[in-house]
């Protein structure tokens, strides 16, 4: 019978989860430990595009494809652009056939998690450190107890990752680039205005060194993104968000001489208004290869939001690390060969998301004509602002 390595995978997103579903799949022993102390301990974040190169691809390789046309919303792929006045510039509302559907972060993560026995995911376990030991394994050191040996470790923990440190020197940079993320919920009922300004999909408007992205979510949600070019401190030396009723009205207040149906998806908005500064590694990132340790995802090469690249990349860059345990008797020499090829693999989307910032930042306070507008705005429509 063959062998296969003791795998602990850091990190419950949708890369992680992708990784440990197709191994389990395989037979793989897996542990994945997750700092979360449940699914649904906070909020997962906004709506996703996943390309069928990409995201799609990883799912049909999980096992996972019809359960993800479940969730797939093919009906909220549209596009609108309006100038802060309220004109509507640009619309792509017949958007069905495209090949990029949304789906909620949420519901993606419930249904990789869904695929896994309840006793794979080890929850409330904020990794505190990787531990080598002499023997070339290593030990998980959490707040309550230590974990191993473990042949692998896989760093599936995002931006700060935990796991990085034992392969690279290089911690994210700020982009420049701040985004204020804010809520309306139940919008259908509560505020069909907005419901029918935002349309099925989402909304870009771009004026006075400041910009909106709005997008619906699942569940008559609507998600909203005020883009800002600012000091990477300055978000929390300008708002009071232990208030949020406080943060809403100075958010509001950001867009001052906007038109009252573009600031009323502020006014309208719920109680959890978050700063989000964007960070990137930079373009090539790679390390060298150290046995029973690699990286996956943001871990590996987090990139800017702009084009929606993010999950896509995790979630091949699990199936391909997964095919090749699979498929190679030799684990280390599959994980060599992951490496090497996710390091070419992820050059070109990783220089695209670094235009797109270069782009962003020349672009707010900018006065731009109608062309140049909505080619640039609706560009970054393209990915999903989250």
């Amino acid at each position: 019978m063959r062998s296969y390595p003791r795998i602990a995978i850091i990190g419950a997103g949708p890369g992680g989860l992708t990784l440990a579903r197709i191994l389990h799949q395989g037979g793989v022993p897996i542990t994945v430990f997750e700092r979360e102390e449940h699914a649904l301990a906070r909020p997962q974040g906004g709506t996703l595009d996943l390309h069928v190169e990409s995201g799609q691809l990883a799912l049909r390789c999980a096992g996972l494809y019809e359960e993800f046309l479940t969730i797939a919303r093919y009906e909220d792929q549209g596009s609108r652009l309006y100038d802060k006045d309220g004109t509507l510039l640009f619309a792509d509302d017949d958007a069905d056939d495209s090949d990029r559907p949304e789906v909620d972060r949420t519901a993606l993560r419930q249904t990789l998690l869904a695929s896994l026995p309840s006793e794979i995911i080890r929850w409330n376990h904020a990794l505190r450190e990787v531990r080598p030991r002499d023997d070339g394994r290593y030990d998980l050191v959490f707040e309550s107890e230590t974990v191993g040996p473990f042949d692998l470790v896989v760093g599936a923990d995002g931006s700060w990752s935990k796991v990085r440190p034992l392969v690279s020197s290089y911690r994210p940079q700020y982009s420049g680039i701040t985004f204020i993320e804010f809520g309306i919920d139940d919008v259908d009922t509560s505020h069909p205005d907005l419901a029918a300004l935002v349309g099925r999909g989402k909304i870009g408007i771009e004026a006075a060194a400041r910009g909106l992205i709005v997008q619906r979510n699942g569940n008559a949600h609507l998600r909203g993104y005020a883009i800002f070019r600012v000091p990477t401190d300055w978000a929390d030396k300008t708002f009071d968000f232990a208030s949020p009723a406080k943060a809403r009205e100075r958010l509001a207040a950001e867009f001052e001489g906007w038109a009252p149906t573009i600031v009323a998806l502020i006014e309208a908005s719920n109680d959890h208004i978050v700063p989000r500064p964007i960070y990137a590694l930079p373009v090539g990132h790679h390390w060298q290869n150290r046995i029973g340790i690699t990286l996956l995802g943001d871990a590996a090469h987090v990139m800017s939001p702009f084009g929606g690249e993010g999950v896509n990349a995790a979630m091949l860059d699990a199936a391909e690390l997964a095919r090749r345990l699979l498929e190679n008797d030799d684990w280390k020499s599959a994980v060599r060969a992951y490496e090497a090829d996710m390091f070419e693999r992820v050059i070109e989307p990783a220089e695209h998301a670094a235009e797109a910032v270069a782009t962003e930042l020349s672009h707010l306070g900018a006065e731009l004509s109608l062309q140049h507008y909505k080619a640039h705005l609706d560009a970054r429509l393209q990915g999903s602002a989250a």
